[in-house]
């Protein structure tokens, strides 16, 4: 699997994200700055990190989304090019239109920062195929806008398509308002575009792959990627 993270000034989790990545495929990623115009070639998937990109001034992603890179990212995507956005990098592919929503304040206004539980909702895309559907994990978040929000027939669509692959719930998987850290529409932590070749989620999944740090959960969206890759070749 050959990957590409994206840098935009203020991204901090680049290089957690490129660590990963090179742990799991055992390819280490191109590092992408943001005022490139193109993707490596043969890329097979772009990654776009968490961080404050531009300081999060305007709305968070809203300046990185104009950025020169993501005219490449959007037209890579449009071929079928598969697209991961984790937290900040969530928020720029919402601003950039390749998802659809957009992420305010968390309900609380304030910064969260903790483990939290998902259920998986769908193990048959190629960002979840390392779950099963029902399946919970852990994995932490660090936000202070991660409140997914869309008008009533947008949110109708992505329940309707199944484009929701991540919900945030109790230990056991039901649905708890308290387990709602952001007060997102529906408790939704993570979608997919209708096509499913982009993916957005506010958790860190690149965070909880080794065990010496206490948990693996996250490992399961990589090794699925890193899955689908091999299974196409």
């Amino acid at each position: 699997m050959k990957s590409a993270v994206l840098v935009f000034p203020g991204i901090n989790r680049e290089r957690d994200m490129a660590r990963t990545l090179t742990l799991v495929s055992g390819v280490e990623p191109a590092m992408v700055w943001h005022a490139d115009t193109e993707l490596p070639a043969g890329t097979d998937l772009v990654v776009v990190p968490g961080g404050f990109s531009y300081g999060d001034y305007l709305r968070c992603g809203a300046i990185a989304a104009r950025a020169p890179i993501m005219d490449a990212v959007r037209a890579f995507a449009d071929k079928g090019g598969f697209v991961l956005g984790v937290c900040n990098g969530f928020q720029i592919l919402c601003e950039s239109g390749l998802l659809p929503g957009v992420l305010m304040r968390n309900a609380q206004l304030k910064f969260i920062c903790r483990d939290v539980h998902l259920r998986v909702e769908r193990s048959d895309t190629p960002f979840t195929r390392g779950y099963n559907a029902g399946q919970v994990i852990c994995v932490p978040v660090a936000h202070g806008e991660g409140n997914w929000i869309a008008d009533d027939d947008t949110v109708r669509r992505v329940e309707g398509e199944g484009q929701v692959i991540f919900r945030y719930c109790a230990p056991d998987g039901t649905r708890d308002p308290d387990a709602n850290i952001n007060g997102a529409i529906n408790a939704i932590a993570g979608i997919v575009n209708a096509r499913g070749n982009v993916a957005g989620m506010m958790p860190h999944p690149e965070n909880h792959v080794e065990s010496v740090i206490g948990s693996t959960d996250g490992r399961g969206l990589f090794a699925g990627l890193v899955a689908q890759f091999s299974k196409a070749a």
